[in-house]
């Protein structure tokens, strides 16, 4: 059992050092750091010392060499990269300092302290410029959405690496916002010969708008100003409302049941009762049938409508996508009432007729109660679509 645990230890062991030399000739260098900082927090080791000095070299090597290149290259869009690799080198240098200065069976490891700080500050600045002036020459000719969207991006990240100091950068960020939004409006149109109330048609479409609103596009349900220009609307066309009108059916079922109706006595053939061995009289139960008519009333009605979502774009007017939708719902009410002796019914047919009839709803009540079922159609079909909405 010793040798099976041993032999267990050994094996994750040597998982694990293939798993860092893997990242190490893989180009991971940091994920090498990363993981051997940990074991040496814990517990000095020759290997996993040697291990990260390699990938702690090799690192800042990669970085320090990429930075010169971009700093030979001299594009002002380099300066995003090089601030992002300075701050690299800076935190990778934070987490080696935890452990070092280390000296593992004779071999210390230790490194001199760089500081990064003055080339960081200087290339977020330049990286700040940069984003600025590109953002608001983005805003400035922006000819489409994505181009506002671009400024919105650049201008962004104008205000973090600058920590807002240039001048209207909030003005500017607002208006690239609201420019690079897509406003969808989202209208009933009813086609049916039903004439709704606008409580309804607004409740068609008071549905849970989750997983359809993104960053750049937002749904409106109603004009909340007249000013905004819509890019898209969504039509939720209500083509056919069928309605049928009020069905009753009365069904009738016969309930006998016998029951006690007192006792007679026996005689003998002289007239006289007739006494048993104990010397009391002898009586026969005497039984009669009872009946009674249950009337049964089942009430129906049902409501049936389909339409179609049509998603429209407004510059230019054009038709986008076309996708049906449908839903059902149905009024049913069971009533009873009884003719005769109420006796002769079962305990589930007396149930029935503590029921009475019910007023029928109206047709604009019955579309009402198919409205919960009709809104995650109409819902699912915007949704199954949302792609053509950008």
């Amino acid at each position: 059992m010793r040798k099976i645990v041993t032999l267990f230890v050994a094996a994750l062991l040597l998982n694990g050092c293939g798993s860092t030399t893997k990242s190490l000739q893989q180009g991971n260098y940091d994920a090498v750091i990363n993981k051997n900082v940990k074991r040496l927090i814990k517990k000095p080791d020759a290997e996993q010392a040697a291990e990260m000095d390699r990938a702690y070299k090799l690192a800042n090597e990669r970085d320090l060499e990429r930075i010169k290149y971009l700093k030979a290259e001299n594009n002002p869009d380099n300066y995003d990269e090089i601030f992002s690799r300075y701050n690299m080198l800076k935190e990778r240098q934070r987490k080696v300092r935890t452990v070092t200065p280390m000296t593992v069976d004779g071999m210390t490891y230790s490194y001199e302290y760089v500081d990064y700080d003055a080339e960081l500050i200087a290339s977020k600045r330049k990286a700040a410029d940069y984003f600025y002036n590109n953002g608001k020459g983005l805003l400035d000719n922006a000819l489409q959405k994505q181009d506002f969207r671009e400024a919105y991006s650049q201008l962004a990240k104008a205000s973090e690496y600058s920590g807002g100091q240039f001048e209207n950068i909030d003005a500017l960020i607002y208006e690239a916002r609201m420019k690079g939004i897509s406003r969808v409006i989202v209208e009933v149109v009813n086609q049916s010969p039903l004439q709704l109330p606008q409580q309804v048609e607004e409740d068609l479409t008071s549905f849970d708008t989750r997983g359809l609103d993104n960053e750049w596009v937002e749904y409106h349900f109603k004009h909340v100003d007249e000013g905004i220009n819509y890019d898209y609307a969504v039509m939720v066309k209500l083509v056919s409302i069928m309605v049928s009108p009020d069905n009753v059916q009365d069904t009738d079922e016969i309930f006998t049941k016998k029951i006690s109706d007192g006792f007679d006595y026996v005689l003998d053939d002289n007239g006289n009762v007739m006494k048993d061995t104990a010397g009391n009289d002898i009586k026969l139960q005497k039984f009669k049938e009872i009946t009674c008519t249950l009337i049964e009333t089942r009430q129906f009605k049902s409501v049936e409508i389909n339409g179609e979502v049509e998603i429209m774009s407004m510059e230019p007017q054009r038709l986008i996508q076309q996708e049906p939708f449908g839903a059902a719902n149905q009024f049913e009410h069971f009533s009873a009432r009884s003719i005769g002796d109420e006796g002769a019914l079962t305990e589930e047919a007396l149930l029935m007729t503590q029921q009475e009839k019910l007023p029928f709803p109206t047709d604009v009540d019955m579309v009402l109660m198919c409205t919960e079922t009709i809104k995650p159609a109409i819902r699912n079909a915007i949704y199954a679509n949302r792609q053509y909405i950008q």
